[in-house]
Order: structure tokens, then sequence, then C-alpha cells
């Protein structure tokens, strides 16, 4: 969870148990689990508005799918993956690409600048 371990997870408990006192950390701890799941509740909420806003197309829709990280990501492996499918014509032969040669400059169109 959060990337901490045992040994990290016990050496906090221990910081915890000398900063308040063992009396008052059960309390903490109770109002620290009541406050994880309000915010649990609170993004399932907002998720669930979300989706019944956008509509039955995004009822799959989670909220790691908003983040522009992955956004990009997920974009940018598509463009790979199309660039991979072979293009062929109408007599299912391949299509050659017209690649440059080294040194060779790319076409310039001046109406389109």
């Amino acid at each position: 969870m959060f990337g901490v371990g045992l040994p990290e997870m016990a050496v906090i408990l221990v910081v915890a148990a000398i900063v308040f006192g063992p009396d008052k950390l059960p309390d903490y701890a109770r109002q620290a689990a009541r406050l994880v799941r309000q915010l649990r509740s609170l993004a399932q909420s907002a998720q669930q508005d979300l989706r019944n806003e956008l509509g039955p197309d995004y009822a799959d829709l989670k909220l790691t799918d908003l983040d522009p990280r992955a956004a990009i990501r997920r974009h940018i492996l598509e463009a790979l993956d199309e660039d991979d499918v072979d293009l062929t014509g109408r007599n299912g032969q391949p299509v050659p690409r017209n690649l440059l040669a080294p040194g060779e400059r790319p076409p310039y169109d001046v109406e389109a600048t």
C-alpha cells in the first residue's frame, strides 16, 4: 500500500505511539479509518455522478481514464500499433511507402504554409 512495507509500517506505529501516547492512539486510528472511508465513498460517489451525467456510452468509465498521462500514453501506443499494420491496396498487394533516402529533403508545399 503506497509503497510502504511491513518495516516502514512498524516504524510509523512506534513513532505514533511515542508521539500520541498509547492511550490516545486507538482513538486517532479510528478517526483515520473513518476519514479514509469517507474519502473512498466521496470518490465513488463522484465517479458514479460522472457516469450518470455522461450517459450510457461511458458506463465503464474509470477515474484513471481521465489521467492525461494515461490518455497520451494510450494514444501513442495506438499510433505505434497502427504503424506496424501492413497497408494493402485493392489488389491485396502491399502499398509501397515513400520513404526518404538519407540526405533527401522532404517535399515542401508553399501553399500549405
